[in-house]
């Protein structure tokens, strides 16, 4: 007599088990999309209020230095002892860095509010990926990653214009004061969500590592070089000595904090995190400096430039959520998608001839929008597959650096460009087609992510 074994109906995300720990996660990713979009239109004011224009640039790199380094150490934090401490210390370092951000009285505490800010927000989004890779099942990773990445699109719409009426008619500081009252009910949600979470957080045997004292240590130093790329890309005389240098240091530091090979894309997870950083660096790289170009040389307005980067971040949305229903396949997506976005890039390039309408612009970013919305989830996905049980969190932080570096290096050589040739039709040309070659460069990691 045979027996027939009856499946149960899989759940989803958002079954009873998983709801309030997906509601919360999108809900802090969504918070922290906010504040990263806002910061930048609130800057201005706080620097000249402040007294501080001479820190202004240490505001932003002080919180990505903080951020890298606080990646390395929640990423093996969560492979250590799991993903609840070093989740919960990160959420409550994100917020006390926003309010010592926001009551700040000198420039100075409120650097120091953003380092504390910076280094919170790197804990507590590498523990994410740990805690989805232990309490979700793996078929259902697609989807909440893709939903986590949804997380960003009402922030890119809605973020700078938010921010902009709170700097007017409430002051700045409730640009950084408002965000930790929504922080609370999002951690409720969380805590509530997390008694799913399996009690065995173990510390897993997974052969040699390096000492984290010493991964720091490089981590540190791999912020130091990405300053000093940032620095140089905007400074004029001494900017191409602060990018050699920048570039030198990184050269020496970042390939202690990725897995052997990822430089050269090898195969396996070292040409996931490669095709990470190319499809990162150069989508964002290109959005950094399309506003930009359409205000000088096309005459848009601030908010109609907006605008155009608005169909991107719904292309983006509408990608993955295509994705997390495993229409496509992998193959296809990590292959496509680089070309997708050097495609899109090629189109917001033409619009610098006065004939071309900028509807291309707005067909190029959501090209753009569809590529790296499909590839992002997709590379999230993969990296915990092919990582080691125990492995899962600094594999993560891997991925993180190695996509923070990449944006921040080819933001600094175009930036340089732009400083060195200045804002001219001619010289925006270059930085797109320039951009667009790297993002192509990706089709060579896209096929390689099997081992």
């Amino acid at each position: 007599m045979t027996s027939t074994v009856v499946e149960a109906p899989q759940e989803g995300m958002f079954a009873e088990r998983y709801r309030a720990l997906t509601v919360g996660m999108v809900a802090l990713i969504v918070l922290v999309a906010f504040e990263a979009l806002a910061v930048a239109t609130a800057m201005p004011v706080v620097g000249r209020e402040l007294d501080g224009i001479a820190l202004y640039a240490l505001a932003f790199s002080g919180a990505l230095a903080a951020g890298m380094v606080a990646t390395v150490l929640g990423g093996r934090w969560g492979d250590l002892r799991g993903p609840v401490a070093p989740l919960w210390t990160g959420i409550g370092a994100f917020a006390a860095g926003l309010v010592v951000a926001g009551i700040a009285p000198t420039m100075d505490v409120f650097v120091l509010g953003r380092f504390i800010q910076g280094f919170g927000g790197g804990i507590f989004q590498v523990a994410l990926y740990v805690l989805v890779s232990r309490v979700y099942p793996a078929q259902m990773h697609p989807r909440v990653f893709s939903a986590l990445a949804a997380g960003w699109v009402v922030p890119s719409m809605a973020g700078p214009l938010v921010a902009g009426v709170v700097v007017e008619h409430l002051g700045w500081r409730w640009v950084f004061l408002g965000v930790p009252m929504f922080v609370l009910p999002a951690a409720l949600l969380l805590w509530r969500g997390l008694a799913v979470v399996p009690e065995g957080e173990r510390e897993a045997e997974t052969g040699k590592r390096t000492p984290i004292a010493r991964r720091l240590g490089w981590a540190a130093l791999t912020a130091v070089g990405a300053a000093l790329m940032q620095y140089g890309g905007a400074a004029r005389g001494v900017g191409l000595v602060l990018l050699a240098a920048g570039l030198a240091v990184l050269a020496l530091s970042l390939p202690r904090l990725l897995p052997p090979g990822t430089l050269r894309a090898a195969r396996g997870l070292p040409s996931v995190i490669a095709l990470r950083g190319v499809v990162a660096g150069t989508a964002l790289g290109a959005e950094v400096f399309l506003p930009l170009m359409l205000t000088g040389e096309r005459g848009l307005s601030p908010a109609a430039a907006g605008m155009v980067l608005t169909a991107g971040a719904l292309a983006w949305a509408f990608a993955s959520w295509v994705v997390g229903r495993g229409w496509i396949g992998r193959a296809l997506i990590l292959r496509a998608g680089p070309v997708m976005i050097a495609l899109g890039i090629a189109l917001m390039a033409l619009t610098i001839f006065p004939e071309v309408p900028v509807a291309l612009a707005v067909a190029g970013e959501t090209i753009v929008g569809l590529g790296i919305g499909s590839v992002y989830p997709t590379l999230s996905v993969l990296v915990l597959e092919l990582s080691k049980p125990g492995e899962e969190g600094e594999n993560s932080a891997s991925m993180g650096i190695g996509e923070s570096v990449f944006t921040v290096v080819l933001v600094a050589v175009v930036g340089a460009i732009v400083a060195a040739f200045g804002a001219s039709g001619p010289v925006y040309l270059a930085c797109f087609a320039l951009t667009a070659l790297v993002a192509a460069t990706g089709t060579f990691a896209g096929g390689r992510f099997r081992t």
